[in-house]
Protein backbone atom coordinates (compact mmCIF):
# COMPACT_ATOMS: atom_id res chain seq x y z
CA UNK A 1 0.00 0.00 0.00
CA UNK A 2 1.09 3.35 -0.97
CA UNK A 3 0.09 6.57 1.01
CA UNK A 4 -0.78 9.67 -0.43
CA UNK A 5 0.41 13.19 -0.06
CA UNK A 6 -0.57 16.65 -0.47
CA UNK A 7 0.82 19.82 -1.55
CA UNK A 8 -0.19 23.27 0.76
CA UNK A 9 0.59 26.57 0.24
CA UNK A 10 1.92 27.52 3.66
CA UNK A 11 3.05 31.89 3.28
CA UNK A 12 5.52 32.08 0.78
CA UNK A 13 6.85 28.20 0.36
CA UNK A 14 5.22 24.78 -0.90
CA UNK A 15 5.18 22.65 2.20
CA UNK A 16 4.90 18.80 1.74
CA UNK A 17 2.38 17.57 3.92
CA UNK A 18 2.96 13.76 4.26
CA UNK A 19 0.63 11.67 5.87
CA UNK A 20 1.62 7.49 6.15
CA UNK A 21 -0.29 4.63 5.80
CA UNK A 22 0.82 1.53 7.77
CA UNK A 23 4.55 1.21 7.56
CA UNK A 24 4.92 3.25 4.51
CA UNK A 25 6.36 6.98 3.76
CA UNK A 26 4.24 9.34 1.80
CA UNK A 27 4.43 8.94 -2.09
CA UNK A 28 2.43 10.78 -5.20
CA UNK A 29 2.26 10.41 -8.61
CA UNK A 30 4.27 12.42 -10.72
CA UNK A 31 2.99 16.24 -11.12
CA UNK A 32 3.75 19.92 -11.13
CA UNK A 33 3.59 23.33 -12.08
CA UNK A 34 5.60 26.10 -13.78
CA UNK A 35 8.95 25.51 -15.94
CA UNK A 36 10.94 23.57 -13.32
CA UNK A 37 12.84 21.02 -13.99
CA UNK A 38 15.18 18.40 -12.19
CA UNK A 39 18.34 18.36 -13.68
CA UNK A 40 20.20 15.47 -12.41
CA UNK A 41 19.97 13.34 -9.18
CA UNK A 42 22.27 11.15 -7.77
CA UNK A 43 22.30 8.24 -5.13
CA UNK A 44 25.26 6.90 -2.95
CA UNK A 45 27.47 8.24 -5.46
CA UNK A 46 25.99 6.28 -8.11
CA UNK A 47 26.82 2.97 -6.39
CA UNK A 48 24.49 0.56 -4.79
CA UNK A 49 24.21 0.91 -0.83
CA UNK A 50 25.25 -2.06 0.58
CA UNK A 51 23.77 -3.29 4.38
CA UNK A 52 25.28 -5.56 6.98
CA UNK A 53 23.70 -6.97 9.95
CA UNK A 54 23.92 -4.34 12.52
CA UNK A 55 25.34 -0.83 11.47
CA UNK A 56 23.31 1.97 9.89
CA UNK A 57 24.27 3.13 6.27
CA UNK A 58 23.93 6.17 4.85
CA UNK A 59 23.78 7.40 1.68
CA UNK A 60 24.04 10.84 0.33
CA UNK A 61 21.53 12.18 -2.17
CA UNK A 62 22.10 15.05 -4.39
CA UNK A 63 19.17 16.65 -6.27
CA UNK A 64 19.81 19.44 -9.13
CA UNK A 65 16.95 21.23 -10.28
CA UNK A 66 16.56 24.57 -12.22
CA UNK A 67 14.10 27.53 -12.51
CA UNK A 68 13.79 30.93 -13.69
CA UNK A 69 13.05 32.27 -10.44
CA UNK A 70 15.76 30.23 -8.74
CA UNK A 71 15.29 27.15 -6.08
CA UNK A 72 13.85 27.70 -3.05
CA UNK A 73 14.56 25.61 0.23
CA UNK A 74 11.49 23.41 0.03
CA UNK A 75 13.16 20.64 -1.18
CA UNK A 76 11.59 16.45 -0.05
CA UNK A 77 13.46 13.37 -0.55
CA UNK A 78 12.12 9.71 -0.53
CA UNK A 79 13.15 6.43 -1.13
CA UNK A 80 10.83 3.65 -1.66
CA UNK A 81 11.69 -0.28 -1.76
CA UNK A 82 9.92 -3.47 -2.17
CA UNK A 83 7.12 -4.61 -0.13
CA UNK A 84 7.15 -1.46 0.70
CA UNK A 85 10.09 -0.41 2.73
CA UNK A 86 11.34 3.50 2.95
CA UNK A 87 13.53 5.88 3.97
CA UNK A 88 13.45 9.80 3.72
CA UNK A 89 14.78 12.90 4.48
CA UNK A 90 12.57 16.62 5.50
CA UNK A 91 13.30 19.95 4.34
CA UNK A 92 11.30 21.40 7.72
CA UNK A 93 13.82 19.24 10.18
CA UNK A 94 17.21 21.18 7.92
CA UNK A 95 18.24 17.53 6.83
CA UNK A 96 18.34 19.27 3.33
CA UNK A 97 20.77 21.90 2.13
CA UNK A 98 20.38 23.60 -1.14
CA UNK A 99 23.62 25.68 -2.54
CA UNK A 100 23.48 27.72 -5.56
CA UNK A 101 25.37 26.84 -8.52
CA UNK A 102 23.97 30.43 -10.41
CA UNK A 103 20.76 32.51 -9.99
CA UNK A 104 18.59 29.70 -11.37
CA UNK A 105 20.09 26.45 -10.43
CA UNK A 106 20.57 24.79 -7.19
CA UNK A 107 21.69 21.60 -6.00
CA UNK A 108 20.01 20.42 -2.58
CA UNK A 109 21.57 17.19 -0.77
CA UNK A 110 20.85 14.96 1.67
CA UNK A 111 21.25 11.81 3.51
CA UNK A 112 19.02 8.20 3.46
CA UNK A 113 19.48 6.41 6.47
CA UNK A 114 19.47 2.26 5.76
CA UNK A 115 19.47 0.73 9.55
CA UNK A 116 18.94 -3.33 9.54
CA UNK A 117 17.81 -3.44 12.76
CA UNK A 118 15.06 -0.59 12.73
CA UNK A 119 11.43 -1.67 13.55
CA UNK A 120 10.13 0.90 10.39
CA UNK A 121 10.91 1.74 7.23
CA UNK A 122 14.36 -0.22 5.90
CA UNK A 123 12.70 -3.67 7.57
CA UNK A 124 14.12 -7.25 6.64
CA UNK A 125 15.07 -9.10 3.89
CA UNK A 126 12.15 -8.12 1.29
CA UNK A 127 14.47 -4.39 1.47
CA UNK A 128 17.00 -6.00 -0.99
CA UNK A 129 16.23 -5.01 -4.62
CA UNK A 130 15.14 -1.80 -6.60
CA UNK A 131 14.71 1.22 -4.41
CA UNK A 132 12.87 4.63 -6.40
CA UNK A 133 14.52 7.37 -5.47
CA UNK A 134 11.26 10.36 -4.68
CA UNK A 135 11.63 13.87 -4.81
CA UNK A 136 9.83 17.24 -4.76
CA UNK A 137 11.41 20.41 -5.28
CA UNK A 138 9.74 24.06 -5.36
CA UNK A 139 11.08 27.47 -6.82
CA UNK A 140 10.97 30.79 -5.93
CA UNK A 141 7.55 31.83 -8.24
CA UNK A 142 5.73 28.64 -6.27
CA UNK A 143 6.75 26.38 -9.46
CA UNK A 144 6.99 22.63 -8.21
CA UNK A 145 8.03 19.52 -9.84
CA UNK A 146 7.31 16.37 -7.96
CA UNK A 147 8.87 13.08 -9.26
CA UNK A 148 7.65 9.19 -7.85
CA UNK A 149 10.31 7.91 -9.48
CA UNK A 150 13.61 10.20 -10.24
CA UNK A 151 15.87 7.67 -10.40
CA UNK A 152 16.92 4.38 -9.15
CA UNK A 153 18.83 2.47 -6.89
CA UNK A 154 19.93 -0.65 -6.04
CA UNK A 155 20.09 -1.97 -2.17
CA UNK A 156 22.41 -5.16 -1.51
CA UNK A 157 22.89 -7.73 0.94
CA UNK A 158 26.38 -7.15 2.36
CA UNK A 159 28.57 -10.37 1.39
CA UNK A 160 31.56 -12.21 2.81
CA UNK A 161 34.18 -14.63 1.69
CA UNK A 162 36.49 -17.22 2.18
CA UNK A 163 39.66 -18.89 1.03
CA UNK A 164 41.78 -21.30 1.62
CA UNK A 165 44.39 -22.98 -0.62
CA UNK A 166 46.13 -26.23 1.05
CA UNK A 167 48.81 -28.32 1.43
CA UNK A 168 51.79 -25.54 1.25
CA UNK A 169 54.12 -26.45 0.30
CA UNK A 170 53.42 -29.21 -2.03
CA UNK A 171 54.76 -31.06 -4.60
CA UNK A 172 54.30 -30.09 -8.12
CA UNK A 173 51.98 -32.27 -10.03
CA UNK A 174 49.98 -32.91 -7.00
CA UNK A 175 46.13 -31.62 -5.75
CA UNK A 176 45.73 -28.49 -4.07
CA UNK A 177 41.93 -28.30 -2.12
CA UNK A 178 41.04 -24.72 -2.02
CA UNK A 179 38.28 -24.16 0.61
CA UNK A 180 35.72 -21.56 0.96
CA UNK A 181 32.20 -20.47 2.54
CA UNK A 182 30.46 -17.35 0.92
CA UNK A 183 28.07 -15.55 3.14
CA UNK A 184 25.41 -12.46 3.19
CA UNK A 185 24.15 -10.56 5.76
CA UNK A 186 20.52 -11.69 6.38
CA UNK A 187 18.40 -8.64 7.87
CA UNK A 188 15.80 -10.57 9.49
CA UNK A 189 17.83 -12.47 11.95
CA UNK A 190 20.88 -9.76 12.05
CA UNK A 191 23.07 -13.02 11.38
CA UNK A 192 25.68 -14.05 8.44
CA UNK A 193 24.13 -17.07 6.91
CA UNK A 194 25.79 -19.29 4.18
CA UNK A 195 24.82 -18.58 0.32
CA UNK A 196 23.55 -21.57 -1.57
CA UNK A 197 23.98 -22.01 -5.21
CA UNK A 198 26.06 -18.87 -6.40
CA UNK A 199 28.78 -19.20 -9.06
CA UNK A 200 32.53 -18.27 -7.71
CA UNK A 201 35.44 -17.61 -9.63
CA UNK A 202 38.46 -19.63 -8.34
CA UNK A 203 41.22 -16.99 -9.67
CA UNK A 204 45.10 -17.92 -9.54
CA UNK A 205 47.99 -15.18 -9.54
CA UNK A 206 51.23 -16.44 -10.60
CA UNK A 207 53.96 -15.48 -7.85
CA UNK A 208 55.70 -12.00 -9.40
CA UNK A 209 52.72 -11.28 -11.07
CA UNK A 210 49.94 -8.72 -10.61
CA UNK A 211 47.07 -10.23 -12.75
CA UNK A 212 44.98 -12.68 -11.62
CA UNK A 213 43.22 -14.67 -14.20
CA UNK A 214 40.07 -17.33 -13.73
CA UNK A 215 41.02 -21.03 -13.29
CA UNK A 216 37.41 -22.46 -12.94
CA UNK A 217 34.16 -21.38 -11.88
CA UNK A 218 32.32 -23.19 -9.08
CA UNK A 219 28.68 -22.94 -7.15
CA UNK A 220 28.44 -23.22 -3.46
CA UNK A 221 26.46 -25.80 -1.62
CA UNK A 222 23.41 -25.43 0.26
CA UNK A 223 25.77 -24.09 3.68
CA UNK A 224 27.63 -21.90 1.27
CA UNK A 225 30.64 -23.64 1.12
CA UNK A 226 32.75 -23.73 -1.70
CA UNK A 227 35.87 -26.48 -2.77
CA UNK A 228 37.45 -27.67 -5.62
CA UNK A 229 40.93 -28.78 -6.80
CA UNK A 230 43.63 -28.20 -9.00
CA UNK A 231 46.80 -29.30 -9.51
CA UNK A 232 49.88 -28.02 -8.61
CA UNK A 233 52.15 -25.93 -11.28
CA UNK A 234 54.01 -23.07 -9.73
CA UNK A 235 54.38 -20.92 -6.55
CA UNK A 236 51.00 -17.89 -6.60
CA UNK A 237 48.16 -17.29 -4.48
CA UNK A 238 44.64 -18.58 -5.07
CA UNK A 239 41.32 -16.08 -4.00
CA UNK A 240 37.42 -16.52 -4.61
CA UNK A 241 35.77 -14.24 -6.34
CA UNK A 242 31.98 -13.37 -6.34
CA UNK A 243 30.59 -10.99 -9.29
CA UNK A 244 27.29 -10.34 -6.62
CA UNK A 245 23.79 -9.79 -8.20
CA UNK A 246 21.11 -7.25 -8.18
CA UNK A 247 20.49 -7.93 -3.85
CA UNK A 248 23.68 -9.05 -3.05
CA UNK A 249 26.78 -7.38 -2.98
CA UNK A 250 30.20 -8.77 -4.90
CA UNK A 251 33.51 -9.85 -2.93
CA UNK A 252 36.75 -11.16 -3.74
CA UNK A 253 38.52 -12.77 -1.19
CA UNK A 254 42.61 -11.80 -0.46
CA UNK A 255 44.93 -14.24 -2.50
CA UNK A 256 46.10 -17.17 -0.10
CA UNK A 257 49.44 -18.50 -0.97
CA UNK A 258 50.62 -21.72 -2.01
CA UNK A 259 54.53 -23.02 -2.12
CA UNK A 260 55.43 -25.72 -5.09
CA UNK A 261 58.38 -27.36 -4.50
Amino acid sequence: MRATTRLALLGTSVALVATAIGATAAQAADGGAGDITIDKVVVNGGKPVVVGTTNVVSAKVSVTASDDSGIAETTYISAFGPNPNFAQVWYDQGQITCVKASATTSTCSGTLTFDPQAATGFVGNSAAGTWNLGTLVSANDFDYIHKDAATTFQVQHNSTLTVNASPTPVKKGKAITVTGKLSLANWDDHKYHGDANQSVKLQFRKKGSNTYTTLKTIRSDAAGNLKTTVTASTDGYFRYSFAGTPTIAPVTTAGDFVHVR
